[in-house]
């Protein structure tokens, strides 16, 4: 990794649719779901050396989603982590955290408060205004109030290795191994396994959502989403699937707990944005649709104005525990 920089606490301080493309998806936020302008992604670049693809994944997506990441999170997954960590040798000097991915850094606002010790963060992202973004809105203590501390390196994540991870306490991220590909996934649990330390991977999709009230289009909707997740050689809703065999060949112990967005009248915001993001990439994926997606988009809109839509998105948070000293998991 390259480009490092330490901070000692928080310091002061899409494309327009065509005419052929009737659904409205020109109000989407990069990042809020796979409409985006030729030759960008919608998440967080991973991969160096294409020039095409920028490294964008907008901060106000990030921000919106903050709220109801922290909601779903699987806290459950925080008693054999904590335990595990606890138990590990020389843990006396602090814990050691990298984020892989971090955006705006909302996995370490959420996970620091919840963990005791001392705690440096190693935040890893590519995208460097992301990268100051999180440092400078870090949090300044743990559960405990011991200090937290944070150190950025810009790089690409789907290129760890273990030499990348040493020292290493836990390795976490939010909402990234969707946005993996095999490979990528195997790299991932491979480095992990080499530096020794658990890994809490949180909020990946798992291909599944729920409208309230429901409309014969839904499943429809929801097939070409996932198809349209897969179709550039990311795993979308069979990542968690594939990181679990790949920790488990690494000798890991590996727990999955759904964390699923609940989605009522008080996030309107974020359910309008992922209705737009949704839609529009099942559309992409199958223009067919294009016409009835028009108007389901705009009843669903219409809907979740008058407060009467509730949606549930699912996820999964993975939690993979590698052998300890004592060859247990």
């Amino acid at each position: 990794m390259s480009e490092t920089t330490t901070v000692a606490g928080p310091q002061p301080g899409n494309s327009t649719p065509s005419e052929e493309q009737p659904v409205n998806t020109d109000d989407v936020i990069a990042g809020a779901g796979p409409v985006t302008r030729p030759g960008e992604r919608p998440t967080v670049r991973l991969r160096e050396g294409d020039a095409e693809e920028a490294p964008r994944y907008a901060p106000e997506w990030l921000q919106l989603r903050e709220a109801a990441d922290a909601e779903a999170r699987a806290e459950i997954l925080l008693e054999p982590l904590t335990t595990r960590v606890a138990e590990r040798p020389g843990g006396d000097g602090g814990l050691v955290v990298h984020d892989l991915g971090c955006g705006t850094g909302s996995m370490g606002r959420w996970l620091a408060a919840r963990l005791d010790g001392a705690q440096h963060w190693v935040l890893h992202d590519l995208d460097p205004y992301l990268l100051h973004f999180a440092a400078v809105a870090s949090p300044r203590a743990g559960a405990d109030g011991a200090q937290v501390t944070v150190e950025t390196r810009r790089g690409d994540v789907a290129r760890l290795t273990p030499d990348a991870l040493t020292g290493a306490d836990l390795v976490t991220a939010s909402a990234l191994l969707d946005v993996l590909t095999r490979e990528e996934v195997e790299t991932l649990a491979a480095a992990c396994a080499g530096a020794g330390c658990p890994a809490l991977l949180t909020l990946s999709v798992a291909g599944r959502v729920e409208l309230e009230p429901s409309d014969p289009l839904d499943a429809q909707l929801a097939e070409a989403f996932n198809d349209h997740q897969r179709r550039t050689g990311m795993l979308g809703p069979d990542a968690v699937a594939v990181a679990c065999q790949a920790f488990a060949e690494h000798g890991a112990t590996v727990r999955v707990h759904p964390s699923p967005w609940r989605l009522g009248p008080e996030h309107a915001a974020l359910t309008a944005q992922w209705l737009r993001g949704w839609v529009g990439a099942a559309v992409e994926q199958r223009p067919e649709l294009r016409e009835r997606a028009a108007v389901y988009l705009d009843e669903r809109l219409a809907a979740l104005e008058a407060g009467e839509l509730r949606v549930v998105v699912h996820h999964s948070d993975l939690l993979a525990l590698p052998r300890s000293a004592g060859g247990v998991g």
